[in-house]
């Protein structure tokens, strides 16, 4: 199971969000979301039925640099890029 599968795993099922959310805070089409979900299901139910270890690992995604927990935040830097930066940090550069 790639991350991207075991992400929407983990935000939809365990997290509760809605397919849309989801595609939001991943920063796809809710469209790819429900494809990659049901890719992950399918895997899952096959671990499950017939006995085969589930692996999580590779993929195509990239680990925001600056902060787990600051997406969907107004000071997000992923988000607003290096206006983001303040004043501070940019004379400690």
């Amino acid at each position: 199971m790639d991350v991207e599968e075991y992400e929407t795993i983990r935000l939809i099922d365990h997290m509760g969000m809605k397919q849309d959310e989801c595609a939001d805070r991943m920063g796809v089409a809710r469209t790819t979301v429900q494809d990659i979900y049901s890719k992950a299901r399918r895997k899952m139910a096959r671990s499950l039925v017939e006995g085969i270890p589930l692996v999580i690992g590779g993929g195509n995604y990239r680990v925001c640099e600056y902060s787990g927990d600051c997406h969907r935040r107004k000071t997000c830097r992923r988000i607003r890029g290096m206006d983001a930066i303040s004043a501070s940090e940019r004379q400690e550069e």
